[in-house]
C-alpha cells in the first residue's frame, strides 16, 4: 500500500500561539473594517468607543465559546450540534443585548426606538459574527484531527512495511549457516586452525554486514558488493575452484541505492543450484547498470537452469530426482521485498537458457546516495567496490498534531 505524504501544517505546529494569532487578526479586522464604514458615513469619531467595546465584548464571548465547545466536540453528534447551537443562541442574545444597551447609551434620546427593537434590528450582525466564528472553529479543530489521523496512518503503515521487510529479510536459507558452522567443526576436528580460523573471521564479518542494516533501509550497491564478496570468501572455501565469479559494475550503478541483502539470496541460490549439484561447477556473473533513470542488475549462472515446463519462479521448486529441492524462500522473498518497497514500479524476471544457465534480472528507480552529483555517468569500466553505508531510513518520524483551542 503506497503512503501518503502529509506534511503538518507549520501554522499550527503550536495550537495556542495559533488560537491566539487568529483571535487578534480576526477581531481586530472585524474592528478596522467597521470604523472604515462609521467614518466613510460621516459618523462621529466618539461612535469608535462605542465599537471598541462591541469587539471587546465579542472577543471575550468568543473565549467562552472556545471553551464550552472544547467540550462539546468530542461528545455524540447530537449532543455536539444540539448544545453549539443553544450556547450559539445565548451568545448571540447576550452581544446583541449588550450592543443594544451600548446604542442607547450613545443615541440617548436622539432615537425613538425601544431596546426591543434594537436589540432585534442589531442582532443580524453577532449572529453573522458568531456563526461565523463557531463555524470556524469546528473547521479547523476537524481539520487537525484528520491531519493528526492521517500521520498515525502513516506512521502505521511505515511501521508494518518495515515489519514485513525485516520479516522477509531474515528469512535467509539457514542451510548456509548451518553449512559454514559445520564446515567449521570439521576443520576444527582436522585441526586445521588456520583455515577455520580465517572461515570463522569471514562468516562474523559477513554477520556484522547482515545485521548492522536497520530492517526496511537502503544501502549502496558498492556496500552490497562488498558484503555479497565477504558472502563469496566463505563459499568459496566450500567449493573452492567450482565456484568462479565475475563482477561487471558501472561507476554510476556503485553509488545506486537498493534495499540491504537484495543480492545475497540471489547468488545464493545460483551456488545451491549451479554450482553445488555439478561436478566442474559454475560461472556467476553479476551486472549493474545505469539505464536513463533505470537502475539494471542481473544475476547470471551458467548452471544446468531449469525445468522448461516451469510456471513459477524456475528455482523456487523441485527439480529432477536428486536435484537441491527448494525452500520457497529466496526469489519469492526477492519479489515480496521489492513490491512493498517500489509498488508496480519495478521489473522482476527470471530467464532460463535452453542450453543452461539461469538469469534473475532486476530493475528499480534510479537513486543515487546522498552526499554524491545528481548526474549519473556512464562507464565500461569495472570499478573496485567503494566502502561505504549510505544507509537511508524508511520510517518517517513522528510529528504529533494537536487541536487549535485545545490545552
Amino acid at each position: 500500500m503506497s503512503m501518503v505524504n502529509f506534511q503538518p501544517a507549520p501554522f499550527f505546529a503550536s495550537k495556542n500561539r495559533a488560537f491566539w494569532n487568529l483571535q487578534l487578526a480576526g477581531w481586530g479586522g472585524y474592528f478596522l473594517l467597521r470604523s472604515v464604514v462609521a467614518i466613510a458615513n460621516d459618523q462621529p469619531l466618539d461612535l469608535l468607543a462605542v465599537l471598541l467595546v462591541t469587539t471587546i465584548t465579542g472577543f471575550a464571548i468568543t473565549l467562552i465559546l472556545s471553551v464550552i465547545y472544547r467540550q462539546l466536540i468530542d461528545r455524540q453528534p447530537i449532543v455536539t450540534w444540539g448544545g453549539t447551537a443553544v450556547v450559539l443562541m445565548l451568545a448571540v442574545l447576550v452581544h446583541s443585548v449588550i450592543e443594544a444597551w451600548l446604542q442607547g447609551l450613545y443615541q440617548g434620546s436622539l432615537t425613538e426606538t425601544s431596546f426591543a427593537q434594537r436589540m432585534i434590528g442589531l442582532s443580524f450582525i453577532p449572529l453573522a459574527l458568531l456563526g461565523g466564528w463557531s463555524a470556524l472553529y469546528y473547521a479547523i479543530n476537524y481539520f487537525l484531527r484528520v491531519e493528526e489521523q492521517t500521520d498515525r496512518l502513516q506512521r502505521l503503515e511505515a511501521q508494518a512495511t518495515a515489519a514485513q521487510l525485516a520479516m522477509l529479510r531474515y528469512q535467509l536459507n539457514p542451510h548456509f549457516l548451518f553449512n559454514t558452522l559445520n564446515s567449521i567443526s570439521t576443520l576444527v576436528l582436522l585441526k586445521q586452525t588456520e583455515p577455520a580460523n580465517a572461515m570463522l573471521t569471514r562468516l562474523s564479518g559477513f554477520l556484522r554486514h547482515t545485521l548492522i542494516a536497520e530492517p526496511g533501509s537502503k544501502v549502496t550497491l558498492a556496500s552490497e558488493v562488498e558484503t555479497l564478496k565477504l558472502y563469496l570468501d566463505i563459499e568459496r572455501m566450500r567449493f573452492e575452484e567450482r565456484l568462479r565469479t565475475h563482477f561487471d559494475i558501472e561507476d554510476a550503478a556503485m553509488q545506486a541505492c537498493l534495499p540491504a541483502m537484495l543480492l545475497q539470496p540471489l547468488v545464493e541460490n545460483a551456488i545451491k543450484y549451479a554450482v553445488s549439484p555439478q561436478e566442474e561447477g559454475a560461472r556467476i556473473s553479476l551486472t549493474g547498470r545505469v539505464v536513463g533513470e533505470r537502475l539494471r542488475i542481473s544475476v547470471e549462472d551458467t548452471g544446468p537452469g531449469a525445468r522448461p515446463d516451469s510456471q513459477i519462479a524456475p528455482q523456487e521448486r523441485a527439480h529432477y530426482p536428486g536435484e537441491p529441492v527448494s525452500t520457497g524462500v529466496g526469489l519469492v522473498n526477492i519479489q515480496n521485498r521489492l513490491a512493498q518497497g517500489y509498488g508496480d514500479d519495478h521489473l522482476f524476471e527470471t530467464r532460463s537458457n535452453p542450453g543452461g544457465g539461469f538469469t534473475v534480472l532486476i530493475e528499480i528507480p534510479y537513486e543515487r546516495a546522498l552526499g554524491d552529483d545528481p548526474a549519473p555517468s556512464q562507464s565500461d569500466q569495472s570499478p573496485a567496490p567503494a566502502r561505504g553505508d549510505n544507509v537511508i531510513d524508511l520510517k518517517p518520524p513522528h510529528k504529533p498534531q494537536t487541536a487549535i483551542g485545545n490545552s
